[in-house]
Formats: C-alpha cells, structure tokens, sequence
C-alpha cells in the first residue's frame, strides 16, 4: 500500500510535492468544496494519485446517500485503482449507497471521460483525460452510467429553412433574440444562471448552484467572449432561452486559423418549449459565427438524450465522445 495524505482544507495542497501528477490547484479546491481530499504518494513522497470526495445534492441542494469522486488523476493503473478503493472504503463508510465520478462536486463543473478520442484535436474548454483512465474507473467496479458526445458542423453555409417562420411566429408569441451586452455581463449572467436552474433541473444529477459559484465559472471565459456569438431570447423583459458559444481558441494554441467556434451551452424555459426557439437559436448563432468568418461550430458535450442532440443532428456528426460511470456499493 502506498502512503495516502488526506486533505480536508486547501492551504494543504502545498505541502504535496509534485510528482508523475501534479498536486490540484487551490483555487479548483476554493470553487467547488470538496469534503476531502485524497493524495497518494509513492515511497519517494512523489504525488501518484489523487481526487476529492462530495456528497451529491438533490434538487433542492439537500446532501443525498450518493458519493462522488471527482478531482481525478493518476499516474499508472495500480495507483489509480489504489485510489479508488481508498475513495470507496471512505464513501461506504460515510453511508453512501452508490458512486458516480469522475465528477468535480456537481455537473456545473468538470465531470466525466473521454472515451472516443476521434481523429479531430481537443477543443477549448473540452475536457481532456490520458486514454487508460477510463480502464481505472473499470476495473474497481464503475460501469457507465450516462455517455455524451460532441458533435462538428464542417459547413456553416448551411441554414435551416424553417427559421424565418419561426422567428416570425415566435415573434408573434412576444420572443425576441439578440445578443449579449457585454458592458452588463454579470446582470445578463445572472439571468441566464436563472433560466439554467430552471431550464437543467430535470438534467439527471442536477444540483443547483449559487449565482456567486456560477459568475466565478464563467470570469476565466470573459476576455474571450464574442458577443455575437452569444444570444439572448426575451419575452417581456424576462429571459426564455439562450445559447453561449465561444472561438475555439485551442487553434490560434496551435499555431493554425481560427475558424471554428464552440457552443458551450443551450437552454430554453420549459414554458417555451417545442415552439421551435433552440432551433432558432443555433441557426443564428451558426450564421452570426459564420459572417464572423468562422467555418465550422461544434456543439460542445451533450448528452446522449438531450433534446439538443436532434437540433445538432440536422448539422453535424459526432466527433467524440464521453462516459460518466457509477458504482453501488450496496
């Protein structure tokens, strides 16, 4: 057995020398809470292992008998699987019933694997995991518990013909569309963390989360924003839908053309529901990157099940992707 330090506050994450994995930011620690931390060492001191464990929250944000694991990395198989056990043995005896990870304290952070890498390089923002991590969550006992993809439009020419009609009924129905006003970036960001605890909470481990935690989640992507590429729909003054795409800036990284944009996320209010606005709202986001010069979107990590996934279906194909496991531990 390898020696394991255990973390319960983030001023200690300094005293882990780095190793084959590097120990995890303090401010990761800061924004999502963990009740602990795990770190596994070699004979050597050098960190070979570590994550961080929560209870998951109810809808309600009420703690329930589900364990999560989330903060993941390890060097090699054995350390991994050392980890997991150590991660299991503590939420069992914590009088959790299940595990789901890999999961950084809810869904509103990083959480899940790649599983299919695909042939198109990583884009930003996605997450990115070594190629054997899903084999370590395997063999201690996880299986999948949901998958996602992502999903590339190589041709941004195209329109969806419905679109007019629809804005023009939708229009009727009192719905507007415009863009973000980035000189009111936190108030627009503070409506659209309003309509995200509506619009997600029948999304499977929703959780809420504090409008504070939600504007410290998207300050890293303010310098980069497009406000063309972020619209709004509006009815009555009262935000009903949305879509947020950004540059993929992993491309000008690489020292090539930027020419493809990313759409991070999508909702719509259940009131509006089946009046056809997501559609809308990814044809113009598609059109508005495209007159920006950009060539190609990918819609970014939905899941298998989500009604965003027949809207990108009419695009594009799938280029990767991901799978949240689960383990019960009853």
């Amino acid at each position: 057995m390898s020696p394991l330090t255990i973390i319960d506050h983030a001023d200690d994450l300094a005293s882990l020398p780095a190793g084959p994995v590097e120990p995890l930011e303090p401010a990761a620690f800061h924004l999502t809470t963990p009740s602990r931390h795990l770190a596994l060492q070699d004979r050597a001191g050098r960190l070979i292992a570590r994550c961080s464990l929560w209870r998951a929250r109810d809808h309600h944000g009420a703690p329930t008998t589900t364990g999560l694991i989330g903060h993941y990395a390890a060097a090699d198989a054995d350390a991994g699987n050392e980890l997991l056990e150590h991660a299991t043995t503590w939420h069992r005896a914590d009088g959790c019933d299940r595990l789901i990870g890999p999961m950084d304290g809810s869904t509103w952070h990083r959480y899940r694997l790649l599983t299919e890498r695909g042939t198109e390089p990583a884009f930003f923002l996605e997450p990115d995991n070594p190629d054997d991590w899903p084999g370590h969550f395997a063999s201690a006992g996880f299986v999948p518990l949901a998958t996602y993809f992502s999903a590339l439009n190589a041709d941004l020419t195209r329109c969806d013909p419905r679109s007019d009609q629809r804005r023009a009924e939708l229009e009727r129905d009192g719905i507007t569309v415009r863009k973000i006003d980035i000189d009111r970036f936190e108030a627009e960001l503070a409506a659209i963390h309003e309509l995200s605890l509506v619009a997600f909470a029948g999304n499977l481990l929703y959780s809420p989360i504090r409008l504070e935690a939600f504007l410290a989640s998207y300050a890293p992507i303010r310098p980069h924003l497009v406000p063309d590429l972020v619209l709004l729909a509006e009815r009555g003054g009262q935000l009903v839908g949305f879509i947020f795409a950004i540059p993929d800036l992993m491309e000008p990284a690489r020292g090539g053309p930027q020419r493809t944009a990313v759409v991070k996320s999508m909702a719509v209010h259940p009131t509006c529901a089946g009046k056809g606005l997501g559609g809308l709202l990814m044809d113009d986001c598609q059109q508005a990157a495209r007159k920006l010069g950009f060539e190609r979107a990918i819609h970014a990590l939905m899941h298998e099940t989500n009604r965003s996934r027949g809207i990108s279906a009419r695009y594009g194909k799938t280029i990767r992707r991901y799978t949240l496991y689960g383990k019960a531990l009853t």
